[in-house]
């Protein structure tokens, strides 16, 4: 696979990381089948979310693979009384992304973000890079410093 723009982003600011390329041969997409697929647990594989709160707009949240965003603690975390999930349908638009394939690294904008808690428990996380099939492996406080992100009880 070649270069996402979130790799490219990494590259320029000399982040560490490794990319992980897993098969898309079932269609799978969910970071559970992604962890299973790398062979890593799902708590350390993030999704990426994407909601818009009813004050601050469209905010970014990854968690771990394996939970829910607890959506009274998102919204509270962003300073909104309540989020709700973007459409899929917007989430190209809004972020550059494809469902299955977004990364908090590289949206069209920077968004609010805020990344769970419990990736500071590991040395390092996986993230999409930005399309279907590959995985970032990074550092927690490089995501965070990368993306001004802040780490909040999500789930």
């Amino acid at each position: 696979m070649g270069k996402t723009n979130a790799i490219r982003i990494l590259e320029q600011k000399n982040i560490a990381h490794q990319r992980a390329e897993y098969a898309m041969d079932d269609g799978e997409i969910d970071a559970v089948s992604v962890a299973n697929k790398l062979g890593e647990k799902p708590e350390r594989v993030f999704k990426t979310l994407v909601a818009r709160g009813d004050k601050s707009g469209i905010c970014v949240f990854c968690i771990p693979g394996n939970a829910e965003l607890h959506p009274k603690k998102a919204a509270a975390e962003s300073g909104n009384k309540k989020i709700e999930m973007v459409r899929v349908k917007e989430l190209q638009p809004l972020t550059g992304y494809i469902r299955g394939g977004c990364s908090p690294i590289g949206m069209k904008k920077q968004y609010p973000t805020y990344i769970d808690g419990s990736a500071q428990e590991f040395d390092t996380i996986f993230v999409s890079a930005g399309t279907l099939g590959m995985q970032i492996l990074l550092s927690p406080g490089d995501l965070q410093s990368l993306t001004e992100a802040e780490f909040a009880d999500l789930t």
